[in-house]
């Protein structure tokens, strides 16, 4: 581990991130006081609902809660409450300076190097169980699954209970009983129900408006002690779609709020695919048609029909697609302009606005939210929104390449002594700069050194292992004959 941690750590200076806080940085740190809770005009006690967190199982820095209630009709009000960062990270102090540096925290096999310092994102700012805290509250009321109004206000909050994706999600499905934490908090468990119809019937509507279905398992380090054992499929499950709908809802709630202030906001944007004559390709191959111009309505419809059909080989299809969707990236939108929307998603209006401990977009929008609730001007400029939007952009591009990078060298560690098997692979890039394959077990991506010619996005190759480098992160196949 302390190889890869090395290895990260150089990584990260190599591509413009920080891997470490600075003293001026520690010095404020030490010095931070948790943010007053108390009630001031404006701010709501909403302390009695029945809060709680859904995360991984070791995440301490706890971005956001939720609670639902039940309204006449059939409708209910979701309410999602955001960490209100900015109470304690103050603008152009140098917490917040490093902050805008990194712009995200970097997860890595070789361990997390937060945005913020862990005394804050765990802690001062983290919603954690049976504190009371200063937050952001998204408010919405669904109905069929449609947001049908919103609103956005500053409240106390109290997490009733700390909850992890894996145990709820397997009593969601009923393949294993109520975590201990659940049954503690009379009335959670009939909340958290409810929570979950109205997350699924959110994700329908959805998907019927072209929201796209993919299944992309990231690779998750398995330590035995302290030793890397793998790098195994993170999979999906219920309690992680039921946060995922919600978040996508207050995020477009918070888009509409800044928007009828009159405010500018760093939007999240997934423009069209350029390379969509590929994922038509891929379709036909598979005995289906897509429209020869983007169609996400029409996307969604075949993705859905594939997870149907050969679940086993969705997450494959579910790769090539990403990768031919292309990145999203933040964008500067301003009152008047007609938003570019995300069309992985389906949606018109969207920014970052849930995680402001571990993003710096969602810091600053927070900050902008709070400017129109208050009535004053915004913090940003124009011009230093549109500059941080690409900032944002480029070390979000950095980050991926650190995790990626050092992926591969806890891959080329764990297949080093592997040199000379064949795996069955996935053409995850195809370009002039080479053609690189997924494999599964250890689930990483090495490139293409021999027999690449003619492969492309989506293709299916039998490869063999001719080469490691675990400093540089190098994990090299030759195409094996078959395929």
């Amino acid at each position: 581990m302390n190889k890869l941690n090395s290895i990260a750590r150089r990584i990260m200076i190599e591509r413009g991130l920080l891997p470490d806080f600075s003293p001026a940085v520690l010095t404020e740190t030490a010095a931070l006081r948790e943010a007053s809770a108390t009630r001031a005009p404006g701010i709501r006690d909403l302390r009695a609902l029945l809060w709680a967190s859904i995360d991984n199982d070791s995440s301490r820095d706890l971005d956001q809660l939720s609670v639902a209630e039940s309204l006449p009709g059939g409708a209910v009000k979701i309410f999602v409450a955001i960490a209100d960062v900015d109470a304690t990270v103050t603008r152009h102090c140098a917490i917040d300076d490093h902050a805008q540096t990194n712009t995200t925290s970097v997860y890595t096999a070789a361990g997390i190097f937060p945005m913020l310092p862990e005394r804050l994102s765990t802690d001062l700012t983290s919603l954690g169980e049976g504190d009371d805290r200063l937050a952001i509250v998204a408010e919405m009321v669904v109905d069929d699954g449609a947001v049908m109004t919103s609103d956005v206000y500053r409240a106390v909050v109290r997490n009733h209970a700390k909850l992890a994706y894996r145990s709820v999600s397997s009593w969601l499905d009923g393949s294993a009983p109520a975590p201990s934490r659940l049954d503690a908090v009379p009335g959670l468990s009939s909340q958290l129900r409810m929570q979950d119809q109205v997350a699924q019937s959110m994700r329908r509507s959805r998907y019927q408006h072209g929201a796209l279905s993919l299944q992309t398992p990231q690779a998750e380090a398995v330590f035995d002690g302290d030793g890397l054992s793998d790098l195994r499929p993170d999979e999906p499950n219920r309690a992680k779609e039921l946060i995922e709908d919600f978040m996508v809802a207050a995020n477009g709630a918070i888009a509409k709020h800044l928007a009828q202030r009159g405010f500018p906001s760093l939007r999240r944007v997934l423009r069209a695919p350029a390379r969509w004559d590929r994922i038509v390709t891929l379709a036909r191959g598979l005995g289906q048609q897509l429209p020869p111009e983007p169609d996400g309505q029409a996307l969604s419809r075949f993705l859905e029909k594939r997870r149907q059909e050969d679940p086993t080989h969705f997450p494959d299809l579910s790769v090539s697609v990403v990768k031919l969707l292309g990145r999203g990236e933040y964008v500067l939108d301003l009152p008047g302009q007609t938003p570019e929307g995300h069309f992985g998603l389906a949606v018109t209006d969207y920014t970052h606005s849930t995680a402001p401990n571990r993003r710096f977009p969602d810091l600053l929008t927070q900050r902008l939210v709070k400017a129109a609730l208050a009535g004053e001007p915004p913090p940003y400029s124009e011009d230093e929104l549109s500059a941080l939007a690409h900032h944002c952009s480029e070390q979000e591009v950095n980050a991926a390449k650190v995790e990626r990078q050092v992926d591969k060298s806890a891959a080329a560690l764990l297949l080093e002594s592997r040199l000379g098997q064949t795996f069955d692979g996935l053409v995850s890039g195809a370009s002039e700069k080479g053609t690189w394959v997924r494999i599964l077990h250890p689930l990483t991506e090495g490139r293409v050194v021999r027999g690449f010619q003619g492969l492309d996005v989506g293709d299916r190759v039998h490869v063999e292992l001719i080469h490691t480098d675990v400093e540089r992160g190098f994990v090299d196949f030759a195409r094996s004959p078959g395929r």
